[in-house]
């Protein structure tokens, strides 16, 4: 007798799916650095809309949602900021080393994710700098504290800060300059308060890597002393200076001395007429802008 034999395929009928990427961002806005353009407001409209209070039991129990734009671990735990205490990552925009802070009213320095290099604060309320704001951050690269209320910073404040390259404070309430990092390349205090007496005499003589120096439309009665010798821009328009000397940029005791990394000088808006100081000038390659007649 023939055994029948019968062969059963069992056909598994398996999905294709595409291999997932790795964890996809949302797409962001980016703007160009010194635009009018912001992103702090959008970030505080999308956290109004996520951070409703619950109501359970007659108690507000907040959401415990964080808007988190990199899932940086030195992110984490970042303590509130002094004045919202919100989270300075949901408060501001973190991404890849840099937090913006920009127009959302804040009186005081954000507490910062560690390795932050890039800090714009700019159009707040912050009035004081302190030296623990930057005790723990010793990243920094780039700060912009133009347009807000600053009428004082701690001594020391940016003494830890050995690799920032470029500060903006223009548009404060300065009457004296601090002491600045040794790396600075990039100085800009335009539109504040200083008179000379705020600017002491050896404070820009060992930045030997500043090339650009923004001090225009202050209150200063005379050119600081002791430029160094990579200046490159120099803006001191509209202050109140009435007198250089021969030694201001060039060398008296040398003559053949030639100051050759200088390229600009604004004095325009001063009450001094440059004319009358000609040799203050025969070391340089272009004469600075301003009044000689």
């Amino acid at each position: 007798m023939k055994t029948l034999q019968t062969t059963f395929f069992l056909f598994v009928f398996v999905p294709l799916v595409n291999s997932a990427p790795p964890i996809q961002q949302e797409s962001l806005q980016f703007y160009e650095y010194d635009t009018d353009v912001t992103m702090g407001s959008l970030i505080q409209q999308d956290y109004e809309m996520q951070s409703k209070d619950l109501r359970k039991d007659g108690t507000n129990v907040s959401l415990d949602t964080s808007l988190r734009l990199q899932g940086d671990d030195s992110e984490r735990n970042v303590p509130p900021t002094k004045d919202t205490n919100l989270p300075t990552c949901l408060l501001c925009v973190c991404l890849s080393g840099s937090v913006y802070c920009e127009e959302i009213d804040i009186e005081a320095v954000p507490p910062l994710p560690k390795e932050t290099a890039y800090l714009y604060a700019r159009f707040n309320k912050i009035k004081r700098i302190a030296v623990s704001d930057f005790a723990d951050i010793t990243t920094l690269r780039r700060i912009d504290f133009s347009g807000n209320r600053i009428e004082e910073i701690e001594d020391g404040a940016f003494s830890k800060l050995l690799l920032l390259e470029e500060l903006s404070l223009a548009e404060n309430r300065l009457i004296k300059l601090p002491v600045l990092p040794p790396k600075l390349t990039t100085f800009n205090a335009n539109q504040n308060r200083i008179k000379s007496r705020g600017i002491k005499a050896n404070a820009f003589k060992k930045l030997t890597n500043l090339a650009y120096l923004y001090l225009g439309h202050n209150a200063l009665e005379s050119v600081p002393l002791n430029l160094p010798e990579s200046l490159r821009i120099l803006h001191l328009q509209y202050n109140n200076i009435t007198t250089i000397t021969d030694d201001t940029f060039c060398k008296s005791n040398n003559t053949r001395y030639i100051r050759t990394r200088m390229d600009e000088i604004r004095m325009e808006g001063n009450p001094i007429l440059l004319a009358k100081h000609v040799n203050a000038f025969s070391c340089l390659r272009t004469l600075p802008v301003g009044t000689y007649y």
